[in-house]
């Protein structure tokens, strides 16, 4: 099996998607099998990026109720069975809004979660707030390079890695976040991320010798970071990751890498067979488990839905429509012009009559297509829960061709960038394949051709303006006209925008505000 993942990233549209899982089925050998003689099986089931317990895509996939079904079902299977995340998880969501992630801890806590990496969202919130947020948790957060300068310690005091025996073999389990997580959440300066390589190569060689030949690390970090993990840390025998929000399996070095679709689409299982003796990984086999509206709810994740109850209902109220299918899919938000995007940045431009209206892709989150017909407030509250304040600011030509560079600037690895911008009131066009810097063709303001010295308004994010979120730090440069303390919330705009439509709908398409030659 390992030799199907040599050729890499293998990102899934939906049909593709499909024809993988049923692939997967037929071909991969089931851990129902017999063990081998003097094996141990453990079984671990995997998911990543998940905001939600309730389910996704009109109800049709994903739910922890439906989670907690399959991992009964494994357990009945195989007792030695652990369920491990991959991080993202207590922001952003629109309940998180009002609990601070203190749903989705008590989701997790129901269906037994065991262990989970830190995801860079989980720093959306304010410390203390996560830290609560751990100690509620019954399971076990890892995140081996996550420092804090103040105590001289792991964040929140955190194992350095966790070694779990079952019928005398030893499993380690290690975990690891994202270097950019300052860049893409509200980390506050006295917390570090040490480098991952550095830190697995200190702490695999413990993990060993405490016994744990066989080791999983867990990482919320991007593919190509998770593949030169593999390369530059020897011993470890499975990396099972998060944040891209999509299927993917790539193998480094011999070690198979997976992730799952955000939100509880699927959950990955893997069987993983350890020599008695040594104490070493055999061999493994593995499945995509789709989670659909086939899977019944477990009985014992009703108290979870009960005490959200009053919450899930408010979220279903209708503020208006839409008369066209929007396109609210992360790929789609992060790499080209989109509908949705447009109507937004028109809002943002709107609500603050500034010359041009910009929105960092990564902040509309909802990760869907909606279909026309109407919107609720959890629609709303889905595609914009950060509750961010759309600053007005002053910038010059040079600094917003600035912007516009660094907003189009990637890599082979990095493909579809939260930074990636919808716009209003500007229109340019860009070559990716030239060098940075020089990847903005030509651009314009209102029909005018951007010039150096000339001076626009904008209507944009605070987290771009005073954190400078996803590396918009030449926003420090900028004048601010209207702060975060008198500025309207995003949502709020976006809900007003919708609500002063004719009769309350919708209509966005693209107008060719972004055009790219490659």
């Amino acid at each position: 099996m390992y030799a199907d993942m040599k050729n890499g990233i293998k990102p899934m549209n939906r049909s593709l998607q499909s024809f993988f899982i049923f692939c997967a089925v037929l071909l991969c050998s089931f851990a129902a099998s017999a063990q081998a003689d003097g094996t141990v099986r453990i079984t671990l089931l995997h998911l990543n990026d998940t905001y939600q317990f309730t389910p996704v895509d009109g109800g049709t996939r994903g739910g922890l109720a439906r989670v907690m079904t399959i991992k009964q079902e494994a357990l009945k299977e195989n007792p030695n069975t652990f369920m491990t995340l991959g991080g993202d998880t207590v922001s952003p969501s629109v309940e998180t809004r009002t609990f601070r992630g203190k749903q989705m801890i008590d989701a997790w806590n129901q269906i037994g979660l065991d262990y989970s990496v830190l995801g860079n969202h989980e720093f959306d919130i304010k410390t203390e707030e996560i830290l609560e947020r751990i100690k509620e948790s019954k399971f076990t957060w890892l995140g081996s390079n996550v420092f804090d300068t103040k105590t001289r310690k792991l964040f929140a005091d955190l194992p350095t890695f966790v070694i779990r025996e079952v019928d005398g073999v030893k499993i380690g389990f290690i975990g690891f976040l994202l270097p950019e997580t300052k860049e893409t959440s509200s980390m506050e300066d006295h917390l570090r991320i040490e480098d991952y390589c550095k830190t697995a190569n200190a702490l695999i060689p413990q993990m060993k010798a405490a016994g744990a030949n066989t080791i999983v690390a867990l990482t919320h970090m991007f593919m190509f970071q998770d593949k030169h993990l593999a390369r530059c840390a020897e011993g470890i025998d499975l990396i099972l990751g998060g944040h891209e929000h999509t299927l993917l399996q790539s193998s480094s070095n011999g070690t198979p890498i997976f992730k799952m679709w955000a939100d509880a689409r699927q959950v990955g299982k893997f069987d993983l067979f350890i020599d008695k003796k040594t104490g070493k990984l055999q061999s493994m086999d593995w499945e995509i488990i789709p989670v659909t509206d086939a899977i019944a709810d477990a009985p014992g994740f009703a108290p979870i839905m009960a005490k959200y109850k009053d919450i899930l209902e408010r979220l279903e109220v209708r503020v208006g429509a839409t008369s066209v299918p929007l396109d609210a899919l992360s790929h789609s938000v992060r790499s080209k012009e989109t509908d949705i995007g447009n109507f937004i940045a028109d809002a943002y431009r709107n609500a603050v009559n500034a010359d041009i209206g910009f929105v960092n892709g990564g902040s509309i989150r909802a990760d869907l297509s909606y279909n026309p017909g109407p919107l609720t407030k959890r629609d709303v509250l889905s595609m914009l829960p950060f509750n961010n304040p759309i600053v007005k600011v002053e910038v010059t030509g040079k600094m917003l061709m600035e912007i516009l560079e660094h907003g189009v600037a990637r890599s082979a690895e990095d493909n579809e960038p939260g930074r990636f911008p919808q716009v209003s009131g500007i229109k340019f066009t860009f070559d990716a394949r030239k060098l940075p810097g020089q990847r903005i063709i030509e651009a314009t303001v209102n029909g005018e051709k951007i010039t150096d010295a000339a001076v626009y308004t904008m209507a944009t994010s605070d987290f771009l303006v005073t954190r400078g979120g996803d590396g918009y730090t030449m926003f420090k440069k900028a004048k601010i006209l209207i702060n975060a303390e008198d500025a309207p919330k995003d949502s709020d705009v976006f809900e007003k925008a919708i609500k002063e439509s004719p009769d309350a709908t919708i209509s966005p398409v693209k107008e060719g505000r972004i055009t790219r030659l490659n």
